[in-house]
């Protein structure tokens, strides 16, 4: 099947006119033709045979993200193991005495929970866990992975698995980093430590590691956080306004003469929180915004901060200082760093072998992968999953993240968190039992496939594809592991040979659409502008333009392509070679804030597109013939003025050349 957009992409993009008609007309006789081409150069999908059968699902970490993706997997009647490295369950939030609330009335700390978690796990059939575990080995495929894991004191054991949720969790910050903020000091704790002598406090007065008790506290928030020197961590960790919000509560709590005070340069309540925080503020809690620039520990802590309403110096006592010094993901080595590791190993460099070997001993999946043992990061080590565009997913098909290994969050966050990651993992498992993409084409019965006979082994489909869904098999041919393919055919654009397909989506399919399209002579004056547009921001976009009746430019073209990164450059010379006066590539964001949902295809299609510059030099055509466009799925009015403007342009340089060729 094949879309000719007519009423999206023609009628509702042109004003219904005289003197629009022909042009309107024009456009829609194209599309049908398209379609048309499109259909011919098709076959069927028949699907992936090499199918996986496991509808098990295994969660690795045992905290609250991986304790509620457990039994919201096993509700809907899937099987699961647990793993937890350490003996019990309940990971960071099993260290908590309360956790900030989660429900009305939102004005005091509430249980943190975890004891009727693990209750019910215990009680439920469908979960099994392994204590004091760990992966050592995770080979396979969605659908089928075979896990080996480790139990201390015990035997190795194998697991077949469906799909993976990573629940690692995090660790705080070490303040030992921040002696100019008392870290390292007596009675200077982080946030964590103050939780540790509220639960032996239970209720009552808190004491400090001495035994004497606590009658003044100063919480200094993003403490090594937010950091524009990049010395600490550079990003908000999301809970901690609100976890010192709780922890004042517990010495207000136990006794309403505490002095406490919390100093602050940004209060994030975020939500249900704003009750909370008010309710704080009537127990007489201080809230000073200021910036900390010492603390000194001892018998007596003095606190210097700068009042930023006051714009003074002030001192502050007191017998205690907390920390909110955030959360570092537990995700396993960046890969990026151990492949350099790696490679200065090969190259004998013993410093490096050890480093390996290291870095190794942190990995979390131990992923038999050629492209690391891990989910690949973001800079800051969370595992890379976007939080807009495919939240959970990451570059390692059916392994989700979930929980704080995923990005900053608090308990109700990470718990929201874990629910959709299982969501995510059951789709994936269900449609690699039947052969299909799991996203973001869920349900894509294609596949690619290659014309081993005309391969130059580049390796450049195994390098560039961004999921690790590419092997070589013993000859260095392309090996291609279908139940990992997203189907984005980054693979099919990176190929010099054009040897790479998809049964439905190809250089052929594409190209065909390209060909049918009549191209008016050079002196009709009627200008004809390819627009590749990817579908799952910018062609839903012009879309949506059309929706709005939005009027755009009717001598452009529309293909709609699965990614930037699949656009063959054979496209793009074969329309200006047959008289196209324009190309236009429309792609996700790009960079550290990519919104591409193959996460490097458009980054990818980008590069290879910067070398066709060089032919249109040799094709002496101007540079401004082919124009790159970053577009986001929200650019519903500026997206049909840009076309204008392009459209407008290619006038004023005149008609390409090879019309009539």
């Amino acid at each position: 099947m094949s879309r000719g957009n007519l009423r999206e992409g023609v009628i509702w993009i042109r004003p219904d006119t005289d003197a629009a008609r022909e042009t309107t007309q024009e456009m829609a006789e194209d599309y049908v033709r398209m379609a048309c081409a499109e259909v011919k150069a098709m076959t069927v999908p028949a699907g992936n045979t090499n199918t996986g059968t496991s509808k098990t699902l295994l969660v690795v970490g045992g905290g609250m993200s991986g304790m509620t993706a457990a039994l919201e997997a096993s509700k809907t009647g899937y099987k699961v193991v647990l793993i937890e490295k350490t003996g019990a369950l309940g990971g960071m939030a099993a260290k908590l005495w309360k956790r900030i609330p989660n429900r009305e009335p939102f004005k005091a700390p509430m249980d943190n929970g975890v004891a009727e978690l693990v209750a019910q796990i215990d009680a439920d059939a469908n979960i099994k866990v392994y204590l004091n575990a760990s992966v050592v080995k995770t080979a396979g495929a969605p659908g089928r992975f075979q896990v080996d894991i480790a139990v201390e004191s015990g035997p190795t054991v194998t697991e077949d698995i469906g799909a993976i949720i990573q629940a690692s969790g995090f660790t705080p910050y070490d303040m030992a980093k921040l002696p100019h903020l008392g870290g390292g000091q007596a009675n200077v704790v982080d946030q964590l430590g103050l939780e540790t002598l509220a639960k032996a406090a239970n209720g009552g007065p808190i004491k400090r590691a001495d035994g004497k008790e606590v009658n003044s506290v100063v919480f200094v928030q993003c403490a090594g956080q937010r950091d524009a020197t990049k010395e600490h961590l550079e990003y908000c960790s999301g809970h901690c306004c609100g976890t010192s919000v709780k922890q004042a509560m517990y010495f207000k709590d136990a006794n309403p003469d505490v002095e406490t005070v919390v100093l602050f340069t940004d209060l994030r309540m975020p939500g249900n929180n704003e009750d909370f925080y008010r309710a704080a503020q009537n127990k007489g809690i201080v809230f000073r915004k200021g910036v900390v620039s010492n603390v000194t520990g001892g018998g007596e802590c003095k606190v210097k901060f700068k009042d930023l309403i006051l714009n003074e110096d002030f001192t502050a006592d007191a017998d205690l200082v907390v920390l909110a010094t955030g959360m570092v993901p537990t995700t396993g080595p960046d890969l990026d760093q151990l492949g350099e590791a790696n490679r200065a190993a090969e190259g004998g460099n013993e410093e490096a072998k050890a480093q390996v070997v290291q870095m190794m001993s942190k990995s979390v999946l131990n992923l038999d992968y050629r492209q690391g043992p891990d989910v690949p990061q973001f800079k800051h080590g969370f595992n890379d999953s976007h939080f807009i565009c495919f939240p959970y997913e990451t570059r390692r098909t059916a392994i989700y993240a979930a929980g704080p290994v995923r990005r900053p969050m608090d308990i109700a966050q990470a718990t929201e968190d874990a629910t959709g990651a299982a969501m995510k993992a059951i789709q994936a498992m269900e449609n690699a039992g039947l052969g299909k993409a799991a996203h973001p084409r869920a349900g894509d019965l294609s596949f690619p496939t290659a014309r081993l006979e005309g391969c130059t082994q580049c390796k450049r489909c195994t390098v560039e594809c961004p999921f690790g869904a590419i092997d070589e098999d013993e000859r260095r041919f392309p090996l291609f592991n279908e139940s990992r393919c997203r189907r984005c055919g980054t693979c099919m654009g990176a190929c010099p040979v054009r040897v790479i397909s998809f049964e439905n989506y190809s250089v052929n399919t594409v190209g065909a659409q390209i060909k049918a399209v009549d191209i008016p002579d050079e002196f009709s004056e009627k200008p004809r502008v390819l627009i590749l547009a990817c579908e799952n921001d910018a062609y839903p976009a012009l879309d949506m333009a059309g929706m709005n009746r939005n009027e755009y430019d009717p001598y452009v073209r529309v293909i709609p392509v699965r990614c930037l990164g699949s656009v063959n450059t054979i496209w793009i010379t074969d329309a200006l070679n047959s008289g196209y006066d324009g190309v236009m590539l429309m792609g996700c964001k790009h960079g550290e804030q990519y919104q591409c949902h193959f996460v490097k295809g458009s980054e990818l299609g980008r590069y290879r597109m910067s070398k066709i510059y060089d032919t249109l030099k040799g094709m002496n055509l101007e540079e401004d013939r082919l124009m790159d466009l970053e577009v986001a799925i929200t650019d519903i009015d500026t997206l049909p003025k840009k076309i204008n403007d392009y459209a407008k342009r290619i006038v004023e340089m005149g008609m390409s050349p090879f019309k009539g060729l």
